[in-house]
């Protein structure tokens, strides 16, 4: 049996085995060639989208934008770019559709492997950031599953109506749209799109088939979407509706100028219609034979995007995740931007890290003009708090000796043994020596002396009057600084603000993305502006009111005491 002295240098070895363990890195850092990683996470919770079965071989498309992806430290045309599975290790099939880094704005294609049902740790990673990085000696371009037939995309490259696998081509040319779902789309007048009869697009009868397409109307008239032999989807009066042989199927409404995914499964003997990834419709019908000329939007106005074309009956849940990962309501899919060193130390950037990297021009510079105004407004309150204090303490002290001498209080001096400045900060001493002045201008208090006048005692009030006013100017000088920071701050961080989002709403409008991933960091960042203008006002405005509230008192102390200064001089030295 082990000893307790023999036990002790295991237990010493599993103690430090548990503490390399905790302080390593939770996430290993793939390459550090590559400054910069992006991790993209697919929530299938119910916090995201909620997903009844696992899919594997998925298609996904990660939308880089400002807030996830540093286009500057990336090259020009994205050839660093490299995709990781959630290990970090296993490389994923990916290819770029789309990278405009003058709009930091990129979209990938990448197959995800394996996407777990409520889940919220599917993820994979974007790298890039190495300059030097090699070229991909086989770039991979097919990130769809063996199941799919066909997939236009309708990008710059494909703007020809061109299978992504490079196998087929439509007959006639496609009117190129920029503000596509993802990047390019085409834009139909009426004219249909058509791709000629070709051995590897068919699907036999009593088989299975699934066709897929993002439209977004401009017209809600009669159109239609699809049309391949027997099989056929059209919109009539923003209602979708499909024909199946000789069955119909109707179900579901499409809103204008608002993109759609429109899906028709066939599985051998049903069929279903599919808007947005929720069936709207079902028939029992078997799937006729599907081949030759495949043709779309005959009569249709709007703009099309993503049109796929599987020999396999897609399940809800598949047509769920590709509605989510490629529409834009960012339900589903969350990115954060690392970097290598907050990798290494284990930081994270944080929301103050990307507000201030997606910070425009104009908003540093609001941002600037506001940090010199909180400066300048914290000086002021500093400044003027120590004057008031120490001008406060000496006016307690003086009025405590100058309300203590009962006669001659031209004297009140001497009767302190003769210092000149025993209150250098007191706004009442500094009034006393103005009425004083004033008195011995009149040999008040000398042997020989006349009583004063009423005449007389009229002006030394008014000279002592004078000399109050400037003490009211000394006490609120440099106040206007806080005026200033409290109703000028929040105009300018609005005028930033605003500024800022005319900006993004530009940057996106001219580039055609609307994902809420790619508008949301320009937006909040265009807000900070808001907040340091609302940070500079507020403090400014609590100090304005208690240094006020301050200078109010001392003001009354001052007009009570030249009151009380001129009623005792009348005593003592006024005529009777």
């Amino acid at each position: 049996m082990p000893t307790a002295h023999s036990l002790r240098p295991r237990l010493a070895a599993f103690l430090a085995l548990v503490l390399l363990c905790l302080s390593a890195p939770v996430s290993a850092w793939w390459d550090e060639a590559w400054g910069q990683r992006t991790r993209f996470t697919l929530n299938t919770t119910d916090t995201g989208v909620r997903l009844g079965e696992s899919l594997t071989r998925v298609p996904v498309a990660l939308r880089l934008h400002s807030g996830n992806f540093d286009f500057a430290a990336a090259l020009p045309d994205g050839s660093d770019i490299r995709v990781l599975a959630a290990d970090d290790k296993t490389p994923l099939p990916f290819r770029i559709e789309r990278f405009d880094p003058a709009d930091e704005l990129a979209v990938v294609w990448v197959q995800l492997p394996t996407l777990l049902p409520g889940s919220a740790a599917n993820s994979v990673h974007v790298y890039a950031g190495n300059a030097a990085a090699p070229a991909q000696a086989a770039p991979a371009v097919d990130v769809f599953d063996a199941g799919t037939l066909l997939a236009v995309a309708f990008d710059d490259a494909g703007s020809q109506g061109i299978d992504r696998r490079g196998a087929l081509r439509a007959s006639a040319p496609v009117a190129p749209e920029k503000n596509g779902l993802l990047a390019g789309g085409a834009r139909l007048a009426g004219n249909a799109i058509v791709w000629p009869a070709a051995d590897s697009l068919r699907v036999t009868e009593g088989g299975a088939a699934t066709l897929s397409l993002w439209v977004k109307p401009e017209s809600l008239m009669v159109g239609n979407l699809l049309l391949w032999g027997q099989v056929q989807v059209n919109l009539a009066e923003g209602k979708l509706q499909a024909r199946v042989g000789t069955v119909n199927l109707a179900g579901g409404e499409l809103a204008m100028g608002r993109w759609s995914q429109v899906a028709l499964v066939l599985e051998g003997n049903q069929a279903r219609l599919v808007l947005n990834g929720v069936e709207v419709a079902k028939a029992s019908v078997p799937t006729p034979a599907l081949q030759g000329e495949l043709s779309m939007g005959a009569g249709f106005s709007g703009v099309v995007d993503q049109f796929e074309v599987a020999d396999t009956a897609r399940s809800d849940a598949w047509l769920l995740a590709a509605h989510a990962v490629r529409g834009s309501d960012g339900k589903m899919v969350q990115s954060v931007l690392e970097d290598a060193k907050a990798a290494g130390s284990g930081e994270s950037p944080g929301y103050i890290g990307v507000l201030v990297k997606n910070l425009t021009v104009d908003a540093w510079v609001v941002i600037i003009i506001l940090g010199f105004m909180f400066v300048i407004a914290l000086w002021v309150m500093v400044v003027k708090m120590r004057f008031i204090g120490l001008a406060d303490r000496d006016n307690r002290r003086f009025l405590e000796r100058f309300r203590g001498v009962e006669a001659n209080i031209l004297k009140l001096d001497q009767a302190a043994g003769g210092v000149a400045h025993v209150h250098p900060n007191s706004s009442l001493y500094r009034l006393y020596q103005a009425g004083l002045r004033e008195l011995q201008k009149r040999r008040v208090g000398e042997g020989d002396a006349l009583p004063l006048s009423g005449a007389s005692l009229d002006a030394v009030k008014a000279s002592v009057d004078a000399d109050l006013v400037r003490e009211s100017h000394r006490l609120n000088s440099q106040m206007v600084w806080l005026t200033i920071a409290i109703s000028g701050g929040p105009f300018l961080g609005l005028l930033g603000t605003v500024i800022g989002v005319m900006i993004t709403f530009a940057a996106i409008a001219a580039a055609g993305d609307v994902n809420v991933n790619a508008i949301a960091p320009g937006i909040a960042a265009a807000l900070l502006a808001t907040v340091a203008g609302l940070a500079v006002a507020i403090p400014a405005l609590f100090g304005y009111n208690y240094l006020a509230s301050r200078i109010k008192n001392i003001s009354a102390d001052m007009q009570i005491f030249v009151d009380e200064f001129i009623t005792r001089v009348a005593e003592e030295y006024g005529a009777r």
